[in-house]
């Protein structure tokens, strides 16, 4: 009996030692969700039951998620920092702080006294994690050309989603220095990508789902542009058109990506959805196009419908302890 329940908590151990940051990419992908129905409702002159129960659940979900990576780095702080030496994890810390944004964001409209804390932390945060991860690119780590990969957006698309909640609270200046930093680094970094994917070897099967990332950073560029300057310009018009650009491209590699094994990455599928979901609501408002408007509701029905197998299918992986596991 003993022997057994010994084994039972090596496990148990062994579980939250491999309990990866990649899971806040699904608190990423369900607040994403909370901000499309939201934007659907409002498009649609619904009530906000859907959005405030994905609400509710993304909330949890944040809770369940980093109160687990916090027993993680308390009592496997090795582990969790093999992660932030990891040359493809490290770029998913900034998910932390992104995650908290993104819920100040939901909160902003309702509830701005509440939202305004969540935001500073989350900014505060954001802006730490990516100078120390852009400190780490540039300093004497020794990446390869094949550790590059999609995911590398991320510390760039934490920074622009900042005047997304920022401009309605008031803080034009952080927000303006959050939205320059990020449209910079992602000019930068979309060479970069581009480089990787075109004169190197393949993706890993595990990474080849973070090419839909590639629409994240246009669509969230146009939502903060729009909330800095109020109206729709020439910019407005390249960031939501390069979105849409990238969403073409990224639907060339779907059928390759989805026959793929399932793997955490695959919840990369659901915030770049989210956030050219939310985009094309918005466009279709300022625009007063139907067309927009209805894209935006077929694109909000196949987010849904992404959302919901990924959590069936996470659910599932956990289930088989094809999670949680040394890779």
């Amino acid at each position: 009996m003993n022997a057994s329940v010994e084994t039972g908590t090596g496990q148990h151990e062994s579980r939250l030692a491999h309990f990866p940051i990649t899971f806040f990419a699904t608190v990423m992908g369900m607040l994403g969700l909370t901000l499309a129905l939201h934007a659907g409702e409002r498009a649609f002159g619904l009530s906000g039951l859907f959005s405030n129960t994905a609400l509710i659940a993304s909330v949890a979900l944040l809770v369940a998620v980093a109160a687990l990576y916090g027993l993680k780095l308390l009592t496997q702080f090795r582990m969790a920092a093999a992660e932030w030496h990891h040359p493809v994890r490290l770029a998913f810390f900034p998910t932390v702080s992104i995650s908290l944004i993104l819920l100040a964001t939901a909160l902003v409209g309702a509830r701005p006294a509440l939202a305004e804390p969540i935001w500073i932390v989350g900014t505060v945060l954001q802006g730490g994690l990516a100078l120390l991860v852009i400190s780490d690119w540039i300093g004497h780590r020794d990446f390869k050309p094949g550790q590059m990969n999609a995911a590398w957006f991320i510390p760039a698309v934490g920074n622009i989603l900042v005047p997304i909640a920022g401009a309605p609270l008031g803080y034009l200046e952080i927000s303006w220095l959050f939205f320059s930093g990020g449209l910079v680094f992602w000019v930068v970094l979309l060479t970069l990508v581009m480089n990787r994917l075109t004169f190197h070897e393949p993706l890993p099967s595990r990474l080849q789902p973070t090419l839909v990332i590639l629409i994240a950073p246009p669509a969230v560029g146009f939502l903060a542009w729009m909330r800095l300057n109020g109206e729709m310009d020439q910019l407005a018009m390249f960031l939501i058109h390069a979105a849409y650009v990238f969403a073409l491209i990224v639907a060339t590699q779907l059928p390759k990506i989805l026959r793929l094994p399932f793997a955490l990455s695959f919840w990369a599928l659901s915030f770049p959805l989210a956030a050219l979901t939310v985009a094309t609501f918005v466009y279709a408002e300022e625009m007063g196009s139907a067309f927009h408007k209805g894209l935006g509701a077929g694109l909000l029905a196949l987010l849904i419908a992404v959302i919901a197998a990924l959590v069936a299918r996470t659910g599932l992986a956990i289930a088989r302890g094809e999670i949680c596991r040394p890779e």
